[in-house]
């Protein structure tokens, strides 16, 4: 295996946050041995083309620096060509605004992940695979239908940056146009789908989304297995009474 590192850097992540930090974080990873191959992203769907010309090259080693959405494009850049006997290794610089991921592993954000890559601390990790209609996703955090990806797709649109008060701000504008839907779901080859309405389903390989929301609390990311959450179906004030609930999860109880 190449021994390299190959380091994805979203310089816009966490409003320019990440081009401010990188340096001195680089600077102490060489320090400490790391040998790295450092690229820029310059626009969406970047990370997941240089992920993938890398591990084509023979590279398996990969840094994240970013948020869940730099992992998240790496992932499917790495992905489905690694599913070989020969997998990928994925370490984080969480400098982006949303790092929910590395939550399930180390709540000391930077601190904590500079420690396990100087380290080399390593722990297995499922992969998470959706065929849709017009192709494969790859994932490593969670997938979400209903009010939960409402609320991510306007953060996107207009909180870019804003880290965790955005997912606040998201959550209370999408209230007004708060929506409970049947989403059909078979789980395990069962014979019927479930067609209840509900405001929200994830799928979670971990537990943490929205910063520290604990949206899939007994979900473990090597188990080899989706905890599912469907959540409703509750109105605007039921949602608003229960949001604490999904910060200490105990929504699922």
């Amino acid at each position: 295996m190449n021994d390299t590192f190959v380091v994805v850097v979203n310089p816009a992540a966490g409003g320019g946050r990440s081009r401010k930090l990188v340096g001195p974080a680089l600077e102490r990873l060489r320090a400490g041995g790391l040998k790295l191959e450092v690229v820029e992203t310059a626009r969406p769907g970047d990370a997941t083309q240089l992920a993938g010309k890398y591990y084509e090259r023979g590279y398996r080693r990969f840094i994240a620096v970013g948020g869940d959405g730099t992992s998240y494009e790496i992932v499917n850049g790495l992905f489905p060509q690694a599913e070989s006997a020969d997998p990928p290794q994925l370490g984080f610089l969480p400098l982006g605004t949303g790092n929910s991921f590395l939550r399930d592993f180390t709540k000391q954000g930077v601190e904590g992940a500079m420690e396990a890559l100087l380290g080399r601390r390593e722990q297995a990790c499922d992969v998470m695979r959706m065929r849709h209609r017009t192709g494969v996703i790859h994932y490593i955090n969670l997938l979400s239908v209903g009010f939960a990806a409402d609320v991510n797709a306007t953060r996107s649109r207009s909180f870019a940056g804003w880290g965790e008060p955005g997912y606040f701000l998201s959550i209370f504008l999408r209230l007004a146009q708060l929506r409970r839907r049947p989403f059909p779901l078979r789980v395990d080859g069962e014979p019927n789908a479930d067609m209840r309405r509900c405001l929200f389903l994830t799928f979670n390989n971990s537990k943490y989304t929205g910063g520290t929301m604990m949206i899939g609390p007994n979900a473990e990311v090597d188990d080899g297995l989706i905890e599912y959450v469907r959540w409703g179906p509750i109105g605007r004030i039921g949602l608003i009474r229960n949001l604490p609930t999904l910060y200490d999860g105990t929504h699922v109880k």
